[in-house]
């Protein structure tokens, strides 16, 4: 299955003894309880000193993982944020303005 896939990725990242991983859609593609298998493997790494970077384009994942958020925006930040008192609309409207600050 596409979860038990992405253990075994995670299984190698660890014996290559790294410390910052960046995980590009960790989730994309497996059924809910897999998804918990990864974040429980994500939380352990994180509190055992590991730095995750983690690009996600699902906003609920995004604010219940992340330390911080940076929103990208053809190539560029567009949007730095705390997890705390970051919602789905703030993280949105950052991806839709551009650089003079119109949105979209």
């Amino acid at each position: 299955s596409g979860g038990n896939q992405q253990k075994v990725v995670f299984a190698k990242l660890l014996s290559c003894d790294l410390k910052v991983l960046i995980l590009d859609e960790p989730t994309k593609g497996i059924d809910v309880g897999a998804k918990y298998s990864i974040y429980e493997i994500m939380n352990e790494l994180t509190a055992n000193g590991y730095a995750i970077i983690m690009v996600s384009s699902e906003m609920p994942e995004v604010l219940g993982m992340a330390d911080r958020i940076v929103v990208m925006r053809n190539g560029r930040v567009a949007g730095k944020f705390e997890t705390d008192g970051t919602t789905q609309e703030m993280i949105l409207e950052a991806s839709l303005k551009h650089e003079d600050g119109r949105e979209s």
